[in-house]
């Protein structure tokens, strides 16, 4: 049960490669304010502007050949296949930046864990997280010398040349600042002067890491209880304890730091919450409740909070109905709520947003070959 809490089991994703590029594909048609800008991305996640204007995207690629090991969601095998594209948003040009970064996937290349998340700063450097989902004990025991570059921080050059950063596995193997499981997987960042803030969506807690590499902790999200699912067969009332799963980090107008959630099993529809830390660190309060699923959040220019579910109607839907629709809820600074195209974002992984105004959302996050990215007008 402690792993199943964290889990998304891809063998109940039912989707095939075909058809989800078909139904993104004719679902972008009907919608004049939704256009392709990138596409045949694999498990593209987090995106962000680089200082040339250019989108950068993680891709944390399709596993490979192995070494192989069990993981929370099946057998998972490494493969130097996450990637770093870059998208030209003028000439519409789509490349390659930096490639053989770390990746963990199934035979099918689904659900991969490597680059989750692209932040700069300076004049084209750039941070990056890469995931791991598991105590990080156990990553060479697993993965070989490949495991060493797992729940790490890379860095890369603005030419793409990259090399490995700071270990958030052996802070969260040394420390576990939640006190509970022994579990890392870096997940969204933000990227500030002099440090970085983290999200650890498996530790359960927001990090600072420094530009000497020193790290603290800046919050800790802890486990809460919820109704077990009928399919448990449990009495009547019984609760479980549910992960907080934070995905996402990101700065508000008010310079709090904003975190969403992704929530673990049961995975109750509308249980996640954005909270709010302060910048020092503290007990995260809840800014605003009754989401999905959360993978990214990110503030407009007007002081907006734009919110991405993976799936609008919660995990467990998306698991057992395929139901894999996400959303995008935009969060006025009054507390009114719209969403954005809404039913037409599938699997939808990271949000950035443009100078235009326009935001910019990778979809078909979970799978190779049929990712992208979609630009949606305002």
């Amino acid at each position: 049960m402690r792993r199943l809490r964290k889990c998304i089991d891809p063998g109940r994703f039912l989707y095939s490669s075909a058809a989800l590029a078909v139904l993104v594909l004719t679902q972008i048609a009907a919608a004049e304010t939704i256009q392709t800008v990138a596409a045949g991305l694999d498990n593209p996640r987090g995106l962000n502007f680089g200082p040339d204007g250019a989108l950068y995207v993680a891709e944390a690629g399709r596993g490979g050949a192995g070494p192989c090991a069990p993981g929370p969601e099946g057998t998972r095998c490494y493969g130097a296949t996450g990637a770093i594209t870059r998208i030209d948003l003028r000439s519409g040009q789509k490349a390659g930046v930096a490639s053989g970064l770390p990746s963990l996937a199934g035979e099918a290349g689904d659900f991969a864990i490597g680059p989750h998340d692209i932040a700069f700063v300076g004049l084209g450097n750039a941070s990056i997280t890469i995931g791991f989902s598991g105590d990080p004990r156990d990553r060479q025991l697993q993965f070989g010398a490949a495991g060493a570059s797992l729940a790490r921080l890379a860095g890369m050059q603005a030419g793409g040349n990259w090399r490995l950063g700071t270990d958030l596995g052996l802070y969260e193997s040394a420390n576990n600042p939640t006190g509970d499981e022994v579990d890392s997987n870096p997940y969204g960042m933000l990227q500030l002067p002099g440090k970085l803030i983290v999200a650890d969506a498996g530790g359960n807690d927001l990090i600072q890491v420094n530009a000497n590499g020193s790290i603290t902790t800046l919050a800790v999200f802890p486990d809460r209880l919820e109704d077990a699912p009928p399919f448990l067969e449990l009495p009547p009332g019984t609760k479980i304890p549910m992960d907080a799963v934070p995905t996402n980090v990101s700065l508000g107008p008010d310079g709090y730091y904003y975190v969403g959630q992704l929530t673990g099993f049961p995975f109750p529809a509308g249980g996640a919450n954005v909270y709010r830390v302060p910048p020092a660190g503290g007990t995260p309060q809840i800014h605003a409740g009754g989401f999905s699923a959360i993978i990214d959040t990110v503030f407009g220019p007007d002081g907006s909070l734009y919110v991405l579910e993976i799936a609008r109607n919660g995990l467990l839907d998306a698991f057992i109905n395929n139901n894999w629709t996400g959303a995008l809820i935009r969060v006025a600074p009054n507390g009114t709520r719209s969403e954005l195209a809404a039913g037409q974002l599938i699997a939808p992984g990271g949000v950035a947003v443009g100078s235009d105004g326009s935001l910019y959302v990778t979809v078909n996050s979970v799978y190779p070959g049929t990712g992208a990215v979609l630009r949606i007008k305002q």
